[in-house]
């Protein structure tokens, strides 16, 4: 096994479930298909990477989330609380398994390609934190060498202060941080009119 993991936590493609902001003015089918593409798109992106986790909700998912998979992907549940509860879990997870330098990001930033993963483990080699800041004050990636559940325990998710209390809590902490470039996460229907413009549909 590698010692360096990419875990993508992912929802079930279900209406009503995902994308609920672009869901307020698209209406739910259309911000379900929204989802679809952007994870489509994104996991097409990555496809040349190996050691990856497609860890999705709810547990109950695995069918869904099966035809999103490479053949050397794993599928695992993201099980219950709030999502830093979740993110604390997946992390231990990955090191109690043997790895080393541990990825995760979301499904919002379609942008992401393999050199932004390729960048943060090799952060990782340096620092004990990485972390990729989004527009919109949250972050894209972030990428432990070790557990670290104090930056995930209080946080406000869905909000604009998500990266900087989190640089707080690794700045308390005495944690070496490093930052990725900063990329836009697609949430409004604004943020998705960009998205297709930039594809070309």
């Amino acid at each position: 096994m590698s010692d360096q993991k990419l875990i993508v936590f992912l929802k079930a493609p279900r209406q009503g479930a995902v994308k609920t902001r672009l869901a307020e003015t698209m209406g739910a089918v259309e911000a379900c298909v929204a989802y679809q593409r952007l994870v489509k798109t994104l996991l097409s992106q990555l496809a040349d990477l190996e050691n990856v986790e497609l860890c999705f909700t709810p547990d109950d998912a695995s069918s869904e989330i099966k035809p999103w998979a490479r053949p050397t992907w794993r599928l695992t549940t993201q099980g219950s609380g709030e999502l830093g509860c979740r993110l604390v879990q997946a992390f231990r997870r990955a090191f109690d398994e043997g790895a080393k330098r541990v990825v995760i990001i979301g499904s919002d930033c379609p942008e992401i390609d393999v050199k932004d993963i390729q960048a943060a483990w090799t952060a990782l080699l340096s620092h004990d934190v990485v972390l990729g800041p989004a527009t919109d004050g949250g972050y894209w990636l972030i990428g432990l060498q070790a557990p670290h559940p104090e930056l995930f325990t209080g946080i406000p998710w869905s909000t604009h202060e998500v990266l900087q209390q989190t640089l707080e809590r690794t700045q308390t902490a005495g944690l070496k941080t490093c930052l990725l470039r900063e990329l836009a996460d697609v949430d409004t229907e604004a943020d998705w009119h960009r998205f297709q413009t930039k594809t070309g549909n």
